[in-house]
């Protein structure tokens, strides 16, 4: 298993985690907004895409090539389905791990009709020999098809129907400068504000057919790490409970029995979290503390704690990460009403990261 699978894997057995597996792919097909108009969140990117795609209509053109970045669950797959609904063209979805031969590209591009969108997700993951021929085919709407091997192969072109390309990518900084370059739009997602992700959350309860208070609905969104596919997924396991044991509304009561029962505290942190933290501030004295000894300590792989946990604490100041190791942060000790050390107390493990 490669590092990403191995990844992918830790975030999908997560109930907070932000990747979706079978059941969140289906539910997401009846809960994803048809038009700009009802996306919610990211304002800006709203609106620059919509001047992109008004005036590609408006000159009866292809629209440009789009790039989405960002963190998993925020509605990147969402908005190329937008895009070509907008644009009134089919829609061919892919990804980098599919692709690891430049043939496999050139399968795609050949059959691919005029104007239509080709969203190509996690696109940092697609081959290099791919990546190459994909720079001719968006600049020049051509590929060069390699016929025979050794001293007797020739290149011989093909013409492609004018495009659009919609690539994803949690990780923007991996894509070489030659294929971003290559992109009309780019834009990178937001994580939302709890007040957006109430709004997902009483959409979503709408069409799920399941009664839910305002506050109901805010301490749904307020668990949610800011990304609309946790909120959806916590909202689903809320509505089991309140059907179960409750009388079928989410309140705000509700849905803190019910999200305690799967261990998601008031600030989003599942068990994961909480033993990072916990092991951190209580057999370390809030570090520095190296990431092995770190991840030893709670039991889990270094690769799970760095790669799984340990981006939402950071990006909660829960945590930081120096050169001498992991540190608790005060947010952390206050979370857990612990009193830190004193100044020139003793702080716990010394060893640095690996």
């Amino acid at each position: 298993m490669t590092r990403d699978e191995a990844e992918t894997a830790a975030f999908i057995e997560r109930l907070v985690g932000s990747v979706a597996d079978g059941e969140d792919q289906a539910v997401e097909a009846a809960l994803r907004p048809k038009d700009l108009n009802e996306f919610i969140g990211q304002e800006k990117v709203r609106e620059q895409l919509d001047l992109v795609l008004r005036a590609a209509r408006a000159r009866g053109a292809t629209a440009d090539h789009v790039l989405l970045s960002g963190a998993p669950g925020l509605g990147k797959t969402t908005l190329s389905m937008i895009i070509a609904a907008e644009m009134e063209a089919p829609l061919r979805i892919t990804s980098g791990p599919a692709i690891q031969h430049a043939g496999d590209l050139a399968a795609i591009l050949s059959s691919l009709q005029e104007g239509e969108v080709l969203f190509l997700d996690e696109i940092h993951r697609m081959s290099r020999p791919a990546e190459e021929m994909l720079y001719m085919a968006m600049e020049d709407f051509r590929v060069d098809v390699i016929v025979g091997k050794g001293p007797g192969a020739a290149a011989i072109p093909l013409e492609l129907p004018p495009f659009t390309l919609v690539g994803a990518t949690v990780r923007a900084g991996l894509l070489p400068p030659p294929l971003r370059d290559r992109f009309g739009f780019t834009a990178h997602m937001e994580f939302y504000e709890p007040t957006e992700l109430e709004r997902v959350v009483h959409r979503s309860a709408r069409l799920l057919e399941v009664e839910t208070t305002s506050e109901g609905a805010a301490e749904v969104a307020g668990r949610s790490r800011g990304t609309p596919r946790i909120a959806n997924r916590l909202l689903r396991r809320v509505r089991d409970y309140a059907q179960v044991r409750a009388d079928g509304v989410v309140t705000r009561e509700v849905a803190e029995a019910a999200l305690a029962v799967y261990e998601v505290d008031a600030r989003g942190l599942d068990r994961l979290d909480r033993a990072v933290l916990e092991a951190l501030l209580k057999l370390f004295g809030g570090g520095p503390v190296g990431l092995s000894t770190l991840a030893v300590a709670v039991g889990e792989e270094r690769e799970t704690v760095a790669e799984v946990a340990e981006p939402f604490l950071v990006r909660e100041g829960l945590l930081a990460r120096t050169p001498r190791g992991r540190v608790a942060m005060p947010a952390a000790w206050e979370h857990f009403g612990f009193v830190p050390p004193r100044q020139g107390g003793p702080a716990g493990g010394r060893e640095g990261p690996h």
